[in-house]
């Protein structure tokens, strides 16, 4: 028996190394021991040299990812059950693909509880102010229990979201510091460790049990999105058990409230469609109803949004995906739809065609920051392949149905050029079928008087097999915004 033991729960790195050794020297799955270094295991056994090798090998991308994602769930027997993996799928490279094959079906399960945690943890933490005597800056707590070993794991998003703050997420286990410039790591706290609020908590309350939409209230879907373990951690949700038994007499009374409409049903006081309808559970609308954006904000329309219904698209789907970026933008970027990576993390281009985009972006000296970055179509469109999510184009009606959303945004932003990623937002901003290769390069005329660009999705990138082929087309994609880059400047 030979035993690895690892720095820490959530090591895919020193597993990774260790694996490819043993795996190198063809070491029986039933042969290795993994163990976590400072934990008790009665049964260790003393390590040993690793063996030399005697073949090389390679894994499909597919299966690493996958295992740095299951390192990081909390059942015991991971790190063996990735190597038992690892070594069929050296003999067998489709192994990976067979949804159907007990191990593989076991890690994609581990990898999917992961994957959720992760994004609980993202939506959930919630900081709290807490005065440093030392220092003439506040530091932000917050108190988090995660199921998995997700903390490290998800570290990077949360310096990304508030690279300037200086904050603490306390967990049993681990937490995880940054002061603004490294990210460190210390063993786990307790509740108490914890600040039990601070002066803003009522002001968020307040706005929390106003934008509280009784007609839109699914107690079922709400507690399967927000389980009640998480409540115990938030502001807001002391509030719920009180909002949830007042629901139904507020919606008695916003409806008595509404006034006999004195125009034709399905139209708006300018002739256009009608808004969507809180009350009739269309998905959210504008401010004023009317389908122009007035004084409506961005983040108005992000609430509206995480409640739209105006497709089917909605009830598979993790969880809408709104734009994000500088409000005032005078450029912005529509793409296709999320993928399953958006779906998860909430935000749009975070995906593997997101990373292209990002470098590409830098390519052409674009700072993403100072842009508007959203989709056509704002819920993740999928078919399901076993426990695998595989993406589906969106149909015209969905993207019709989505169009209300991304005219709202442009609406509110009035960016001087709109850069359209890909055939499904060429259709939904220009209302047509859109051939790019003849229409990109070039200006166009959007129907409110504005301008927009074609180009390919930074996905379609992606899908090019041929080395050669994807280089030169990375290429064209970097010129078509190095030329809108340009254009922009001449713009008043």
């Amino acid at each position: 028996m030979r035993q690895v033991t690892l720095a820490h729960a959530a090591d895919y790195d020193g597993w990774r190394a260790a694996a490819r050794t043993l795996a190198a020297a063809a070491i029986p799955p039933g042969d290795v021991a993994f163990s976590i270094a400072g934990t008790a295991d009665l049964f260790a056994v003393p390590s040993t040299p690793p063996p030399p090798p005697t073949r090389a090998f390679t894994v499909p991308k597919a299966f690493l990812d996958l295992a740095q994602t299951v390192a990081c769930h909390a059942d015991p027997e991971r790190f063996a059950l990735l190597y038992a993996a690892l070594m069929r799928i050296v003999d067998d490279k489709a192994l990976l693909d067979d949804a159907a094959d007990p191990l593989i079906h076991r890690l994609t399960m581990l990898a999917k509880a992961v994957r959720r945690d992760i994004h609980k943890m993202r939506a959930f933490v919630r900081f709290r102010e807490l005065a440093d005597p030392e220092s003439d800056t506040p530091r932000f707590i917050a108190w988090f229990e995660p199921d998995h070993h997700i903390v490290r794991a998800n570290t990077p998003f949360f310096q990304r979201r508030f690279t300037a703050m200086r904050w603490s997420i306390l967990t049993p286990e681990l937490c995880a510091h940054w002061d603004g410039e490294v990210a460190s790591f210390t063993p786990g706290a307790t509740r108490a460790d914890a600040p039990a609020g601070d002066p803003l908590e009522a002001t968020w309350a307040t706005y929390y049990a106003h934008i509280f939409n009784p007609a839109r209230l699914k107690v079922g879907a709400m507690t399967k999105e927000m389980p009640k373990k998480y409540w115990k951690n938030m502001p807001e949700t002391a509030l719920v058990p009180g909002l949830i038994a007042g629901a139904q007499a507020r919606m008695t009374a916003m409806i008595d409230a509404v006034p006999t409409p004195l125009r034709p049903s399905g139209t708006s006081p300018r002739g256009g469609r009608e808004a969507p309808s809180s009350l009739a559970g269309g998905g959210g609308g504008a401010a004023d109803g009317g389908g122009l954006a007035g004084n409506t904000t961005l983040a108005e329309l992000r609430t509206e949004a995480a409640a739209c219904t105006r497709c089917p698209l909605w009830a598979p789907a993790t969880q809408t995906v709104f734009g994000e970026g500088q409000a005032d933008a005078r450029l912005m970027f529509v793409g296709e739809q999320p993928g399953e990576q958006e779906d998860l993390a909430g935000r749009p281009f975070v995906g593997p065609a997101g990373q292209v985009f990002d470098r590409a972006l830098a390519a052409a000296g674009i700072d993403r920051a100072r842009a508007w970055v959203t989709n056509a179509v704002k819920h993740f469109k999928f078919e399901p392949r076993g426990k695998r999510r595989i993406h589906a184009k969106p149909g015209a009606g969905e993207i019709e149905a989505c169009r209300w959303w991304i005219e709202r945004e442009r609406e509110v932003i009035r960016p001087a050029i709109t850069v359209l990623l890909g055939a499904t937002a060429a259709r939904s901003l220009t209302g047509h079928t859109v051939t790019i290769s003849r229409e990109r390069g070039r200006p166009l005329t959007l129907a409110d008087g504005s301008e927009a660009w074609i180009t390919v999705h930074p996905s379609f990138l992606l899908r090019i097999e041929d080395k050669a082929a994807a280089e030169e087309e990375y290429a064209r994609f970097v010129a078509d915004l190095t030329a809108i880059r340009e254009r922009l400047a001449t713009l008043a």
